[in-house]
Parts: C-alpha cells; structure tokens; sequence
C-alpha cells in the first residue's frame, strides 16, 4: 500500500492537531471532513448551542501570507453553500446558531524541544459571517 503525498498527510495532521485542540476547548465533534456538491469542510463541531463548521488551514510558511488570508470569499461562499446543505441533511440542527472558524497553523518554530507542539495554532472563532 502506498503512503498518500506529504501535503496530504501534513493537512490530516494538522487537521487534528486542530480537532484536538478545540475539543481541549470544550467543543464536540460531530463530524470530519463533510462533503457535499459545493464544497468540504474540514470539522463540524458543537460548542453549546451553537454548530462550528471549522477551516482548518495548513502552511509551511507564511512568506505568502498567512493560512487565514487564504479563506478568500470564494472559498467562503463554498463553506456557507456546504453548510447549508449540511443543515438541510440534518434537520435535527434547525434553529441551532452557526458560527463560521478558522484555525490556522504553521510549523512550530522550535519543533527540537522536548514538548514542543508540532504546529503553532491560531484559532479564529467566528472568522467570517453568514
């Protein structure tokens, strides 16, 4: 069996660092890497009464920019049409407020200290409205 591509395997562990993080915050998974026709999001989470749809976003450098610059509104606008499919899948939601996060990482500077996390992590809760 052959191992997927090192881009592929650095975002499936970003993404749960990230998942891993936000639970340590209080937050419940419900689901990961929700398709839909429109779109993915990556985490579908609950933090009280409110549904989290969740970007997690991964780069090795922020010489471009940041991860968070690139959830343009395109890539937005998908998230949002993904959501609302989301909802319209599962009605037992109906009524729940939604908020729209990002989190998003780079490398840790120091990854040769003993408990050093492997990426640094900034969470943007309500990153972007409805």
């Amino acid at each position: 069996m052959t191992r997927p591509p090192s881009h592929l395997r650095q975002g499936h562990d970003a993404e749960q660092q990230a998942c891993e993080h936000l639970q340590a915050q209080g937050l419940r998974l419900l689901e990961r890497n929700y398709r839909s026709r429109f779109g993915e999001i990556d985490l579908i989470m609950r933090h009280a009464n409110t549904l989290v749809f969740v970007e997690v976003r991964y780069r090795r450098s922020t010489r471009f920019g940041s991860p968070a610059e690139t959830v343009d509104t395109r890539k937005q606008a998908r998230i949002r049409a993904t959501a609302e499919h989301y909802l319209q899948q599962h009605p037992q939601h109906t009524g729940v407020s939604c908020r729209f996060d990002v989190v998003a990482m780079t490398p840790a500077t120091d990854t040769h200290a003993q408990h050093a996390p492997h990426y640094t992590l900034n969470w943007l809760p309500d990153a972007f409205g409805i």
